[in-house]
């Protein structure tokens, strides 16, 4: 019998295995594949106090899960498949065990929006990405269009320079959703080019990608533009289906949470970018994380 059992090792879930952990409750936490979640992702983090150059996402999770691990935190990689609620405890079943615990924490974090068009998945993995860091050397003296308009975008969009001979950015506004300072450093690199008020209807190629098909939006005038790559960044669903029976949802199906992480579930916290929240960064996540783990550990003194 666990106290604690967090489901998710992002920045989240990591901070809550530090608090847990550093307070003497018997914490698990389970993650299906590299722990760091998106973060881990990301070359360089700019805006995590503390770092006045930034640092490198892997390099910050890294420490995250060192720092966790010396507290006595137990990290399980494997992927949960239910998730049961019997009188005051819960049953998780993984695909490799079943476990006991007396609280649980959400931290399975969100998952990259699909365009849904023609093409992108026959070309995922062969010119169709999700990820700039993880791909983007791939594309070295390439074009490339990378899809949307906010800070994930353009940030990536920006990264991509470093390969690609020419990044197209293709948003179907007039104008970027991203901050003002990414906005400002996005004008001023000579290798972006914007294509603004259009989106993309289809994904073209042979083996590998070498085109997209465009329409503008005003006018329904389409148009195909060569690139070797596609880079996608139009938003995030939250990985909550976990928990749909047991917490309440949002209508964008993530979890509602009060200001303590606590769920609609005695017993269940949720913390990260799967919580219902106006900002979703690394800073508001182990946030998010510590306050999950305090509550959980007040929740279990008070049943006792």
């Amino acid at each position: 019998m666990y106290d604690v059992v967090i489901i998710g090792g992002g920045p989240a879930g990591l901070t809550a295995g530090i608090y847990a952990a550093r307070a003497k409750l018997k914490t698990l936490l389970i993650e299906r594949g590299m722990t760091g979640g998106l973060a881990a992702t990301t070359e360089l983090i700019e805006n995590y106090p503390g770092f006045s150059d930034g640092i490198g996402g892997p390099e910050l999770m890294s420490r995250m899960e060192a720092q966790a691990r010396r507290f006595g935190l137990e990290i399980l990689n494997s992927n949960v498949e239910t998730l049961q609620k019997e009188n005051l405890s819960f049953i998780i079943k993984t695909e490799d065990t079943e476990l006991l615990t007396r609280t649980v924490i959400i931290a399975t974090g969100a998952q990259p929006q699909r365009l849904n068009v023609k093409g992108e998945e026959t070309f995922h993995g062969r010119g169709v990405s999700y990820c700039a860091t993880c791909d983007g050397a791939f594309f070295k003296d390439k074009h490339v269009a990378v899809v949307g308009g906010g800070d994930a975008a353009v940030e990536e969009a920006m990264f991509l320079t470093r390969f690609a001979q020419k990044v197209f950015i293709i948003h179907r506004r007039g104008e970027l959703r991203a901050t003002k300072i990414v906005q400002e450093r996005a004008r001023q690199n000579p290798r972006l080019e914007f294509i603004w008020h259009s989106i993309v209807e289809e994904i073209t190629g042979n083996e590998t990608v070498n085109g997209v098909r465009i329409k503008d939006v005003r006018t329904g005038q389409a148009r195909e533009l060569a690139v070797d790559g596609v880079f996608i960044y139009i938003g995030y669903i939250p990985n909550s289906s976990l928990v749909k029976e047991l917490v309440k949802l949002d209508e964008q199906g993530y979890i509602i949470t009060d200001t303590n992480m606590q769920t609609s579930c005695p017993g269940i916290f949720a913390a990260g970018d799967v919580r219902q929240k106006s900002l979703r960064q690394v800073v508001t996540a182990v946030a998010d994380g510590a306050i999950a783990a305090v509550s959980a550990e007040k929740y279990l003194e008070r049943n006792r």
